[in-house]
């Protein structure tokens, strides 16, 4: 299966980058999930998790709170005003 690469940061650091098969995020226009070869979009982040599923077979969970979501050429960037790993 194709691979997206992932990267979460906040304002003030990298929070997470990687490789995943899905990303589910929360945008103000509804819950999006993203595999690869998505058409390339740009949406606004309403706060709340982003989940990662890695191509190791994990889920990681950040919690982004503003900022948008970037999806070109199988790389996602969320770039949120704040962000953290939670467990």
């Amino acid at each position: 299966m194709a691979a997206l690469t992932v990267v979460v940061v906040s304002a003030d650091r990298e929070v997470w980058t990687g490789e995943a098969t899905r990303v589910v995020a929360r945008t103000t226009e509804g819950e999006i999930g993203i595999l690869a070869g998505h058409e390339p979009l740009m949406g606004l982040v309403a706060g709340g998790e982003v989940r990662i599923l890695t191509t190791a077979g994990a889920t990681v969970r950040a919690q982004a709170d503003g900022g948008f979501l970037s999806v070109a050429n199988d790389r996602v960037s969320v770039v949120a005003d704040a962000a953290e790993i939670v467990d």
